[in-house]
């Protein structure tokens, strides 16, 4: 069976087995999604939409939605728009929002369409036909019994050596061969690790690639972004001081390179952080900066708002998109419910990880154009590149509850909505 073929250990070492692999076993995925839906025609339910939505929701906006409902009854002599009835529409939607809301399930992998044969998707395994069981069993047994012990091989090997090689390039004195063994020495163990989690990457608008002295902004799925991206090209990185595993990688990497890393609730950390990211800049023969400034991974779905620091520093901005395709493995990291070590051994039981690379044109901040408007602009060009919903909340969202400020931004804006405007408490008076 072609399956058994597609993961024989001679299979796939380079770019074009791991193209082959995924050639292959989509028709397979294909078969086992027909057959399901074949049996059990409920499942048809799943083509209509990539969220499985509870709340079916329209177009409009609350403000066209209330003023809608107003035209169909009659206006009230006093006390301009207000109803009692305005209080079910508000209900309806709060708890609509509760239920589904647009923030909160950006933070939980994405919803399948199809089954793709692993176990824990949003359709889990279940009997369906002799057939389907056992190409799934077959699947099991490939994947974690013959896969996953030569990708945890490999990945192991890429991750020691590079701490190995970076830690010894580390000692060498700041010559240009020094920065030339440092690219060398990050370019191949990446591309090491991404053999290890059978990566298969499409890169598109090579011309457009970041150039040292620029920033390189793109969205953020997983940490494994950063495997993607520097198959292709070694970047300054800038994140998030982690421990454990990703600790003792982020400390040796720092050795051979001016990576910078942070804290996030150091402020005087983060201001020291732009101080240095702008001699970056300044210096242009210094790798480019590789930010994703979400600040958190986001499920492949959208991208979320872009903080303006990465904006301040000034240079030039080589925007970057990155879709990954989730029929052969989740990529999302939900860093509340896996640790690294958990997240990395679902990423090498997985049938793949399959993604596409867009490297965009170069963006300048435009004459009378802020840091926010112009970190909106790059999201925006990325969301619209990547087929991804652009979207203006705060990642941070996923860790912090929302400030008090927002709160009462938006109970003035329901205030409004409910009293009603100044030109139609105006046309009541008439």
């Amino acid at each position: 069976m072609c399956v058994s073929f597609l993961y024989c250990p001679c299979v796939g070492q380079g770019v074009r087995g791991q193209r082959l692999k995924v050639f292959l076993i989509s028709p397979v995925l294909q078969w086992a999604t027909l057959r399901i839906q074949t049996v059990n025609k409920a499942q048809r339910i799943i083509q209509s939409s990539s969220f499985n939505s509870l709340v079916q929701r329209d177009d409009g906006s609350m403000e066209e939605e209330l003023r809608g409902l107003r035209r169909s009854r009659p206006k009230p002599p006093v006390g301009g728009n207000f109803t009692l009835s305005d209080c079910f529409y508000f209900y309806r939607r709060g708890i609509e929002d509760i239920v589904e809301d647009e923030v909160t399930q950006r933070f939980s992998s994405e919803e399948l369409v199809s089954w793709n044969l692993l176990t824990r998707t949003n359709i889990d395994f279940q009997y369906i036909s002799l057939k389907l069981t056992m190409v799934w069993g077959l699947g099991v047994f490939i994947r974690y019994c013959i896969l996953t012990p030569l990708r945890i091989m490999l990945a192991s090997i890429g991750l020691t050596w590079l701490v190995i090689g970076t830690t010894a390039v580390g000692f060498l004195p700041n010559w240009r061969l020094k920065s030339w063994l440092s690219e060398w020495v990050h370019v191949m163990c990446y591309r090491i690790c991404a053999r290890g989690l059978s990566c298969t990457i499409h890169y598109h608008n090579r011309e457009n690639r970041p150039r040292k002295g620029g920033i390189c902004v793109a969205n953020h799925t997983s940490p494994i972004d950063i495997v993607i991206l520097c198959n292709d090209g070694c970047y300054a990185m800038v994140g998030q001081s982690h421990g454990g595993l990703m600790g003792v990688l982020q400390r040796a990497m720092a050795r051979s390179c001016p990576h910078i890393w942070f804290e996030r609730a150091d402020m005087k950390d983060r201001h020291l952080v732009t101080k240095r990211l702008r001699d970056h800049v300044n210096d242009k023969t210094k790798l480019p900066i590789l930010l994703f400034p979400e600040g958190t991974c986001i499920n492949n779905t959208s991208v979320m708002m872009f903080k303006k620091g990465s904006f301040e520093i000034g240079g030039t901005i080589y925007p970057v998109a990155i879709k990954y395709d989730p029929q052969f493995g989740d990529a999302f990291w939900n860093s509340a419910k896996y640790n690294m070590v958990s997240y990395l051994l679902r990423m090498v039981t997985s049938w793949a990880i399959v993604c596409n690379v867009w490297y965009l044109p170069a963006m300048h901040q435009q004459e009378g154009e802020d840091a926010v408007q112009f970190a909106n602009r790059v999201k925006s060009v990325i969301a619209h590149q990547g087929g991804l919903v652009d979207l203006s909340w705060d990642g941070g969202l996923k860790r912090a509850k929302v400030k008090d400020t927002y709160r009462e931004e938006q109970q003035k804006k329901y205030s409004s909505m409910v009293v009603g405007s100044e030109e139609d408490r105006s046309g009541n008076s008439d």
